[in-house]
């Protein structure tokens, strides 16, 4: 982990001047608006938005629906609302590197616009997340946007995400909604001019289209180089992509690797041929002359035309951009209102713009820290303030705060009042940060400037009171000798920090926690314990902190949930290898397991192995812990010499190699769409009368209610002889998979591989989850 003078000082060599400046300026080449739509973060075009943006200079947006917060998570063990509120600062970073603005259907976490999971169908997809309301979300956001065209990513056809075939389905919908005055709104109507599907199929390692694409009617070439940089447009994409962590986006490309992007025209309301994206509509501040009755565009055009030939002169381009900003700003303020609701968007788009080449060319610094991040009410942090003017005059910063925050000196203040910063804010704007960021006053050839920038690494405010119990959830286990159970509870506040708790159940202070004592016999079920400091309801702040993104929280009530369940345990001592992506070792111990972590080191050792009944390896495990793949070939042998082995769900990529990883061949199928069963509530089919579900516990219907999500995926696609299918499970009118539990004896011993969702289940508490995990790690009879 760099510290923050190194981190701070590879971000400057990211950004010399002659490439922001270059970048700075594509912009200014075009007016015409692209609205790229999607269901997740990460589903954008990247590469081709990289092409059509810097070589073309159309504006850009995103239009993501979800915050993708059912999505898998390769950096950490953020899930639901957390994990969505980490994903949209890999988005916000995403399109910073693509100079494009965001917006999110999805408004928070309780959102019916949510990430509920994998989903095949375009039609449940939508009832689950309210198709009117999706569609008054999207009006809103073109209308706010006001975009000339509109291109989802993805095709509505069977074999497809279902999220991605509503949102294909909604791209539809909004282009008459969003111009019908009749369509409740707060905002105006507007036309977009026309909708592209792509003319490629979106098949892939998890995506399989049933129909082939649509027939194209332009392509956008994808050959050359950017001229600055050098880098091709699939480079440029992937350095947006790389911001997707959280998906293991960011692949290197070759110099070599480029495609064109075939596009099909599903409508159009503007007249004439359609060869390029921008046929058929203004696509230059000169052709917005005759909407503005004001020939001074015209000149303002000339200008924009000079500052980009100037270029690297960055003294003729600053004078030609300040001119331009003066012509633009005449005609906009002289703007007729049917002019100003057509074309002054665009204007104001190039007044930000050019404001910003101005800040560059110029050398204008105004950059903003804060010796604290995670701030609660009533806090103060020192911030420092860095500026230079270069060749500007009249320079002056101030901090642009959000609501309860002031400046006093070099101190930031939040008042006691002051709300928590929102996670899941539902726009961005590269050129025109959110709060806290700095704004820099500046004049340049005359021309007053007002920029932007954000501030570095954001301070986040939190709420009060803010208590924390750990752990947040936790099992008790009616059939395993387990002591009392032991929470550490944390307060931020002096005063006194006490938990509700239901009849029979006592806590007991000490050690800076308290200890949890149930009644005789407490009842099976989830009950909470809220946490209370000072007489008031506290607030849990997880706090998201990766240095590839800004820093952001959840909060939610403090709380303990506590479920009481009836686990009969085997006697074996576990070894756990986890890939930092999943708590199986944890809720192996609060169930009341011998559980020993390991690494893959320890395998080497006979004196560790020899110790253990079982091993669990993790989800993707075999990928992000180094030396384990390598290794396996010693767990073979142990589990021939009478241990258990037990894998959880990993994917093709995660150097699973069908023939060495597991004791016998076996093999993930991919698309993962084919391979998968999304129906949480799913029926469950018993294939063989098997030791592994009767024995320590029954496996009953009961063990299948209750599930969340789906019930698993990248389920195996074949096998050796040695392994038998348990299970058999489908997707509403798909043929059954037998794919999700296999178990096979191997000399002395057992593998079982899985691909159930597992730990997802045991972090929501549900029973036969756990039931399922003490069978898997019995030894083989």
């Amino acid at each position: 982990m760099p510290t923050a003078d190194q981190a701070r000082i590879l971000e400057q060599r990211a950004h010399p001047k002659i490439w922001d400046l270059w970048r700075a300026l594509r912009p200014l080449k075009s007016t015409v608006r692209f609205m790229n739509s999607g269901a997740h973060p990460d589903d954008e075009i990247s590469d081709m938005l990289a092409a059509i943006s810097l070589r073309d200079g159309l504006n850009l947006t995103y239009a993501c629906s979800t915050r993708g917060e059912g999505g898998q998570n390769d950096i950490g063990t953020e899930a639901g609302a957390d994990l969505g509120a980490l994903r949209t600062r890999e988005m916000e970073r995403a399109a910073t590197a693509l100079g494009m603005r965001l917006y999110w259907h999805s408004d928070g976490p309780d959102d019916t616009i949510t990430d509920f999971g994998f989903s095949k169908s375009g039609v449940e997809t939508l009832g689950k997340w309210n198709a009117g309301r999706t569609l008054a979300r999207f009006v809103d956001i073109v209308r706010r946007d006001r975009p000339d065209i509109l291109c989802p990513t993805f095709l509505d056809v069977p074999g497809q995400h279902g999220h991605h075939r509503a949102m294909t389905e909604a791209a539809h919908l909004v282009m008459e909604a969003a111009a019908d005055p009749a369509f409740a709104s707060n905002l105006p109507s507007w036309q977009v001019k026309k909708l592209y599907l792509p003319a490629w199929s979106g098949a892939g390692q998890a995506y399989d289209d049933d129909l082939p694409p649509p027939e194209a009617t332009l392509t956008i070439p994808g050959d050359g180089t950017d001229p600055v940089s050098g880098w091709t447009w699939a480079q440029i994409g992937q350095q947006s992509r790389v911001f997707h962590r959280t998906q293991g986006m960011g692949n290197w490309a070759s110099p070599k690797r480029w495609r064109d992007w075939p596009l099909h025209l599903v409508l159009s309301h503007v007249e004439g041929p359609d060869t390029t994206l921008t046929d058929g509509l203004a696509a230059t501040v000169g052709d917005l002359a005759d909407i503005a009755g004001s020939g001074s565009l015209d000149s303002a055009q000339s200008d924009i035309d000079a500052a980009l030939s100037a270029f690297p002169d960055t003294e003729a381009v600053a004078r030609h951009a300040a001119a331009a900003l003066t012509g633009i700003r005449q005609t906009r303020d002289a703007l007729s209102a049917e002019a100003q609701a057509e074309i002054g968007h665009k204007l104001a788009d190039k007044e930000t713009q050019l404001q910003h080449v101005l800040r560059i060319s110029l050398d204008v610094h105004a950059a903003a820290r804060a010796d604290r991040v995670w701030l609660s009410p009533g806090d103060t942090a020192q911030v420092t303030l860095e500026t230079h003017p270069g060749a500007a005059k009249g320079l002056s910063v101030d901090l642009v705060l959000p609501e309860g925050w002031s400046i006093c000196g070099e101190n930031l203040q939040l008042e006691d009042t002051t709300p928590p910063s929102d996670p899941y804010r539902d726009t961005y704007d590269p050129l025109d940060p959110p709060a806290p960021s700095v704004l820099a006053s500046f004049t340049a050839f005359g021309a007053p400037c007002a920029v932007r920038v954000p501030m570095e690494r954001p301070p986040v405010a939190l709420a009060t009171p803010l208590g924390e119990i750990t752990p947040a959830a936790m099992v008790l286990n009616r059939q395993a000798q387990q002591s009392d159970l032991v929470l550490s509870v944390q307060s931020e506040a002096d005063s006194d920090a006490t938990l509700a708790l239901p009849a029979g159940w006592t806590a007991t202070p000490g050690g800076g926690g308290l200890t949890l004592t149930p009644p005789e016999a407490p009842a099976p079920g989830l009950t909470r314990f809220p946490l209370s400091i000072g007489g008031q309801p506290a607030y849990t702040a997880r706090r998201i902190d990766h240095r590839h993104v800004d820093p952001t929280a959840v909060l939610r009530p403090a709380a303990c949930d506590l479920t009481v369940i009836d686990v009969a345990l085997p006697p074996s001592r576990v070894g756990y290898i986890g890939g930092g992506n999943d708590r199986v070792g944890f809720w192996l111990r609060t169930l009341g397991m011998d559980v020993l972590d390991l690494s893959p080191e320890d395998l080497d050792n006979d004196g560790i192995l020899g110790t253990l009944d079982a091993v669990v390896i993790g989800i993707f495990a075999l990928r992000f812990r180094e030396g384990l793949a390598e290794r396996m070939p010693r767990l073979h042998a142990w589990v021939e010499g009478g241990g258990t082995l037990l894998t959880l769900y990993h994917r093709p990529w995660d150097n699973w190699n069908p023939a060495t990883s597991p004791p016998a061949r076996l093999e993930i199928g991919q698309p993962s769409l084919r391979w998968r069963v999304t129906d949480e509530a799913a029926t469950v089919t018993l294939l063989a009368d098997h030791p592994l579900l009767k024995t320590p516990n029954v496996i009953t219907a009961d063990d299948w209610s209750g599930w969340v999500k789906e019930r698993g995926l990248y389920f195996a696609k074949s096998w050796d002889a040695a392994y038998t299918p348990l299970l058999e499970m489908a997707d509403p009118g798909e043929a059954p998979h037998r794919g999700a539990l296999l178990v096979a004896d191997i000399g002395d011993g057992r593998h079982i591989h899985t691909s159930l969702i597992l730990h997802h289940q045991m972090e929501r508490l549900v029973p036969g989850a756990f039931r399922l995990m003490a069978n898997f790690l019995a030894r083989r009879p």
